[in-house]
Parts: structure tokens; C-alpha cells; sequence
């Protein structure tokens, strides 16, 4: 269960990453445009606004990775459980009030995630 869990947490972690790259350094490029659904001048003008959460997806996954390889388990635990609830609230919120699909691409994953930490803490 333990390799299964850090899979999982190594998964939304990546993901992020996955975020910062696309908002940071593709927002404005085709490939970025297409997957967001953007025109070229809607891309051109919200850049920054795209970059600055790409930013914050990057320390959702530093801090995932932080507490992944925290060398105190507890700590590491508790790391790893307020990333993962950071990352289903802010895909709750996303979800809401952008697309839909941010529930099943970002929150799912991290729900998943912290559902199985907590069966396994049982």
C-alpha cells in the first residue's frame, strides 16, 4: 500500500509540474492555446495572470515532493496530507467557478490520493 500511495502522491506531484510548464511557458504557444482553449489575444492578455498559477501549481508540487522525501515520517505525513487537501480545494474551487473538468483532472487524483493515506492510517 505504501509504493501504491507514493505513486499516487508522485503522480499529483508531476501533475503540477505538468501545470506550471503548460501556464508558464506554453500559455501564449499553439499547443498551450489549444488545451486551454484560448485565442491568441485572450493568451496575450491573461500571460501573466496564466504564469503567476503556474507558479503556485510548482509549489504544489514542491511541497508534495518535500514532504514525499522528508526524512521524519510524521512530519512527512502531515506534508503530504495539507498539499494534497490544497490541491482538491483549489480543483473544488476551479470546478466551480472555471470548468468542470479541473474536478477530474486536478481535485480526483489528489481526493484518491488522500483517501488512501487515510484508509491506511486506519
Amino acid at each position: 500500500m505504501e509504493l501504491i500511495i507514493l505513486i499516487f502522491v508522485l503522480f499529483v506531484a508531476l501533475e503540477h509540474l505538468g501545470f506550471l510548464y503548460l501556464e508558464m511557458f506554453l500559455w501564449t504557444k499553439d499547443a498551450g492555446r489549444k488545451i486551454f482553449g484560448n485565442s491568441k489575444e485572450d493568451a496575450e492578455k491573461t500571460k501573466v495572470l496564466a504564469a503567476n498559477q503556474g507558479l503556485y501549481n510548482g509549489f504544489i508540487a514542491a511541497g508534495l515532493i518535500w514532504g514525499v522525501f522528508h526524512p521524519n515520517p510524521e512530519l512527512s505525513h502531515q506534508i503530504v496530507l495539507f498539499f494534497l487537501l490544497c490541491v482538491v480545494a483549489a480543483g473544488a474551487y476551479g470546478a466551480i467557478t472555471a470548468k468542470r473538468s479541473i474536478l477530474y483532472i486536478q481535485a480526483l487524483p489528489a481526493f484518491i490520493t488522500t483517501t488512501l493515506i487515510l484508509v491506511n492510517t486506519l
